[in-house]
């Protein structure tokens, strides 16, 4: 017994056209503040330069807990919290960034 394609019986598989590339338009990127864009790497300094300053403000206001001189408990509290809770959130941007990073380098080219 054999078996022809299915071609014989008047059928033609379906071949999508060819589309040409064409130019694909530049969309702006975020804007800095003087109105000219930010670059990645400078919005980065800038997370881990404030990411820097909480914790400071954390350790200054744990040592003057630690000997006496804070007023309020409340403000090293905040202070400890804001500073944990940006420190989570900063390893957390970068486990995705490394997440993506490795997507990117497991992609067939």
């Amino acid at each position: 017994m054999s078996i022809s394609g299915i071609e014989a019986m008047g059928f033609t598989p379906y071949v999508a056209p060819v589309v040409t590339p064409t130019a694909v338009p530049t969309v702006a990127g975020p804007q800095g503040p003087d109105g000219t864009g930010a670059e990645f790497g400078e919005l980065l300094l800038d997370g881990i330069e404030r990411l820097e300053s909480v914790q400071t403000n954390a350790d200054q206001l744990a040592v003057k807990a630690a000997t006496g001189d804070l007023d309020s408990m409340h403000d090293y509290t905040i202070a400890a919290t804001e500073a944990s809770v940006t420190t989570q959130l900063t390893v957390a941007v970068r486990n995705r960034a490394v997440e993506a990073f490795n997507e990117i380098m497991r992609m067939q080219v």
